[in-house]
């Protein structure tokens, strides 16, 4: 048994961290968080290529499709929910195995949070409203007039300036002041981690299927129930992976073929940029090339 190890398996999108992850609660007998940004909404299983109804079968799998769409899940709100799970898991005495892409899931968890207060939905709709108003130059000098530390961030980088908008008016304290502010773990102990890197070239090879696959397990039918609900093309659903291209095919500014080859584009893109988050951010955490691999690096403690 496990004894209330936390497990952490990283990296890029379609490099096998699922199976790794579902191998590995197997083989302790333990339990699966996710710490995919997209996952955690309950409108885009396929899409997100969240584990099927039959895997979930196989090990306890939690926070996944927990959030409604029509919601915005940060990586604050989604390590608020987590610690809690993981410390449970581990009271049972089980190996919490968190798993996903999004490395700032990671960072929060294990480094904690600023202490800053929850912003009223009303006050960001009046930033994004602001925004919209000024335009994104003139939006950004506004928040650096009140936050010089937001110089760092370009104009396009909405969402970060719109965070430091809501926070100064909510507040009347910087969104720089509060994240220097110290921070407390929010789990107990040192996690065990890996990021599974595969070659370039595998891995990109690996995207185009991943791609493939969705078109064909229902995505197209997916996103069209999606865009049946008339969300906010701002929120985060709207954004995931695999949405822009298929509602371009379902509003026919492209062909299945052509909607099909950008979504390999994206995807490729996207995976991209999450090897190059991971080995800026966590250059230290141990790598292997498969999902194989990362299972046999977490030996099983029987102590």
């Amino acid at each position: 048994m496990s004894k209330g190890r936390v497990i952490f398996i990283a990296g890029p999108t379609a490099a096998g961290k699922s199976g790794a992850a579902l191998a590995l609660a197997e083989r302790l007998g333990g339990e699966i968080v996710n710490a995919d940004a997209m996952q955690v909404y309950g409108d885009l299983r396929v899409v997100t290529a969240r584990p099927s109804t039959r895997d979930e079968a196989r090990a306890p799998h939690h926070l996944y499709g927990v959030v409604d769409g029509a919601e915005r899940c940060s990586a604050g709100r989604w390590a608020r929910m987590a610690a809690p799970v993981v410390e449970e898991i581990g009271a049972r005495g089980r190996a919490a195995i968190i798993v996903g892409g999004t490395g700032l899931y990671f960072r929060a968890l294990e480094e904690g949070l600023s202490p800053i207060p929850e912003i009223a939905p009303d006050i960001r709709d009046r930033a994004k409203r602001r925004r919209d108003e000024l335009g994104p130059e003139a939006f950004r000098r506004e928040v650096i007039a009140r936050d010089g530390e937001m110089a760092r961030l370009p104009a396009g980088d909405a969402q970060r300036l719109i965070r430091a908008w809501e926070v100064f008016e909510a507040t009347g304290e910087t969104l720089s002041a509060f994240q220097a502010l110290p921070r407390a773990p929010m789990i107990a102990g040192p996690a065990e981690r890996i990021v599974i890197e595969p070659p370039r070239e595998a891995l990109y090879a690996q995207c185009e299927v991943r791609a493939a696959a969705m078109l064909s397990a229902g995505a197209i039918e997916e996103v069209a129930r999606l865009r049946q609900r008339g969300l906010d093309g701002d929120l985060p659903v709207m954004k995931a992976l695999g949405v822009p291209e298929i509602s371009s095919f379902l509003s026919g500014d492209m062909d299945q073929d052509a909607c099909l080859a950008a979504l390999q584009q994206s995807t490729r893109r996207f995976a991209k940029r999450q090897l190059t988050w991971f080995r800026n951010q966590a250059p230290d955490w141990p790598r292997v090339e498969n999902a194989g691999r990362a299972v046999a690096f977490f030996s099983v403690d029987d102590g």
